[in-house]
Parts: structure tokens; sequence; C-alpha cells
């Protein structure tokens, strides 16, 4: 489970965040300003926040190996149209699209893993996906931002070619994950069991409010560092080798750390640990000294997300998908919320200030959200 897990969100991650870095070359070949290129980050998460709604509730009636697999070829196929488009607004529609696809494949990995994994080993496993998307960013992003040196569209027809990789790799690894229970009643008969808990709904606006600050940081770098630095695409490439090489030192030895402090004030220290380095951007006016500090705050981040998702999972035992959905919705919903304040804030602020600070607020006003719904009481309240 560790393999696949890691592989796909790999794959489901270098697209992620493939865009963010090709930001000034699409701002450049589309003609459109710094705010609104975000828009492209935005529509591939705007897509999957949207149809993650619908998804959930589906794959907790349905086998996922099959919700897995029909939705890859659906995310293959628009990606590679991706790199067909010739207008900033049919790249969008594309993004749009493969977002909508992806909504239907990651949420079947983190849903799995609780009932396919030995519970002692799953926060590890967690930490295998969150470490494909950290090496994602090591390896698949700096190849993407150098794949575009050949032409924009390269890396788009790169994912896809992997991705059809990943569905044999699938097909042939995955298990079958049945429901829980008979499927019957309405399909979206799950959310009535998630909105009778206040803890998980509490826990979902919560992350909902931390990804949006995080999403505000992380879409602009490459655009900071081209605005503010002068960086070329090569340079923005090898920067985010540096930085993702955080995240996935984070990710493959934070599970030791979890054990130590446990769950409760991992959550805790490391959401302000997280908010103490972004704020140390603002102050921040050297691109390899920006580097260092977001790569420390990548390992912090890297050490965080699964135990955020081991949180949001522990809350049912009914409801895995419709929950993993919803957390991805709220992951992608603040994605897109991000993209689109945060070009705004890097135009009208000077340097990362702007967006370094707005980061903060919404870290704290999350920490304040977990707080009010019990995260770190020592019993939680799980729905079944």
């Amino acid at each position: 489970m560790r393999l696949i897990s890691f592989a796909t969100l790999f794959v489901i991650g270098t697209d992620t965040f493939l865009t963010a870095p090709l930001l000034p070359l699409l701002q450049r070949e589309f003609g459109v300003s710094v705010s609104q290129s975000g828009w492209l980050v935005s529509a591939y998460a705007l897509g999957y926040a949207l149809f993650a709604l619908i998804a959930g509730p589906i794959s907790d009636r349905l086998d996922r190996r099959k919700v897995l697999l029909a939705g890859l070829i659906g995310f293959t196929v628009f990606t590679a149209a991706c790199g067909g488009t010739w207008d900033f607004w049919s790249l969008f529609a594309t993004r749009l699209f493969a977002g909508i696809a992806a909504a239907f494949v990651t949420p079947q990995i983190w849903a799995s893993i609780p009932v396919t994994v030995a519970p002692p080993s799953i926060v590890k496993t967690m930490g295998y996906a969150t470490a494909g998307l950290a090496i994602a960013q090591v390896v698949g992003i700096p190849i993407g931002s150098f794949l575009s040196s050949l032409g924009w569209r390269i890396p788009f027809f790169a994912i896809a070619a992997a991705s059809v990789l990943l569905w044999i790799l699938l097909y042939a690894r995955f298990p079958n994950v049945r429901p829980a229970n008979a499927a019957g009643g309405r399909l979206f008969a799950p959310y009535a069991h998630v909105g009778r808990s206040r803890p998980l709904m509490l826990s979902l606006v919560a992350y909902l409010l931390f990804q949006t600050g995080n999403f505000a940081a992380l879409s602009f770098i490459g655009s900071w560092f081209s605005q503010d630095f002068g960086a070329t695409q090569t340079m923005i490439g090898a920067a985010m080798i540096v930085i993702g090489l955080g995240n996935a030192i984070g990710s493959l030895t934070g599970s030791r750390l979890v054990a130590r402090l446990g769950q409760q004030r991992s959550l805790l220290l490391g959401i302000l640990a997280l908010g103490a380095i972004y704020l140390v951007t603002a102050f921040v006016h050297t691109m390899w000294i920006a580097v260092v500090v977001l790569a420390l705050g990548m390992l912090v981040g890297g050490f965080l997300f699964p135990v955020l998702m081991s949180e949001l999972q522990s809350h049912t035992d009914l409801a895995r998908g419709t929950v993993s959905s919803l957390s991805n919705a709220a992951m992608y919903a603040g994605t897109t919320i991000g993209g689109a304040v945060g070009g705004y804030l890097l135009t009208q602020f000077t340097g990362y200030s702007g967006v370094a600070v707005f980061t903060v607020a919404a870290y704290i006003v999350s920490l304040g959200v977990y707080a009010f719904g019990g995260a770190f009481k020592k019993s939680t309240e799980t729905i079944s």
C-alpha cells in the first residue's frame, strides 16, 4: 500500500503543483496579469473542490478500486488535453476538468489506508502518501520547469504519459475496497452522518482555513522569485528542488516525532511553527535565504500533513470516502481562495509581506477553530 500510495500522490501532486512554477511563463504566453494567471492554479482546485462533494458519497457506495481506475482515466485524458490548448480560457477549462477527474482519485488512497493498513502503521503509510506529494516538488516540479524550456506544453504531455504507467500499476496492485456497509438509501446520506458530528465539521472548517493560508503562500513562490529577484525558469526549478526536499524529509521522518509528541501536540506545535516560519519570509530580501526559509517551512509541512489527514479520518468509521473527499475539497477550496488572494497581495505589498501576514492570520484562526472543536482534548467523537 505504501508504494501505490506514494506513486499516486506523486503523479497527482506533480500535476497539482505544476502550474505554480509555470505561472511566469504562462503569464507571458497568454499576455495576462499576475493576479489573472493565478486562476490557472485555481481552475484545477475549483474543479476538484466542487466534484469532491459528489465523489465522496459515490466512493462510499462502490468498490474504491473501480472509482480510482475510472477517475485516473479521466485525469489522464484532460491532462493531455492541457497540452493542446491555445489560449488562457481553453487552458483554464482543461485544468478545471483535470481537477474534476482528480477528485475521484486521491480520496480513494486516503480513505483506503485506514482499512487496509494496521493501526500502528496508518500515520507512517499516510507519510508515504504525503512524501509522494513532497517528492513531486523535489523531482517532478523541477523537471516540469526544465521541460518547459522546450515549450510549456511538454510538461502536461509528460504527466499524461506518467498517468498511463500509474494506471497500469494500480490495476495490478490496488486491492478491492468495498463499502463497510451495503449501499442503500440516498446518494448523499453519508453527509447526514458527517453533519451530526460537530467536532468533524469544525475540523473541516479549520482545515479549510489552514489550506487557504498555506496555498496563498505556496502558489506564488515562483512569481515572487521572478518578480523580486529576476529568477529564470531554471533558477525557479532549482529553488523548488531545495524547497521540496524539505517537504520530503519531513514526510518520511515525521512519523517518529509524531509518535513521541502525540497527534494533538504535533498538530498544535506544527501549525505554530509553520506560521512562525512563514512570518519570517516577510523580512527576507535575498532569494537563496528565502529558499532556505521556505525549505524549513516545507520540512514542518511534511511532518504536519499526515497529522492533519489522520485527525480528520479519526472522526469516522462509516463515511471515510466522504470525509476524505470533503478534506480534499476543503484543501482545493483553500487553494482557490489562496490563489485568488495571494496574487493580489503579491502585487500590492512589498516582497512576500502581504502573503506572509495573510497566511499567518489564516493559521491563527484555524488553530482557534481546531481548539473550539476539541481537537486538543484527549477524547474525540467518532461517528460509525
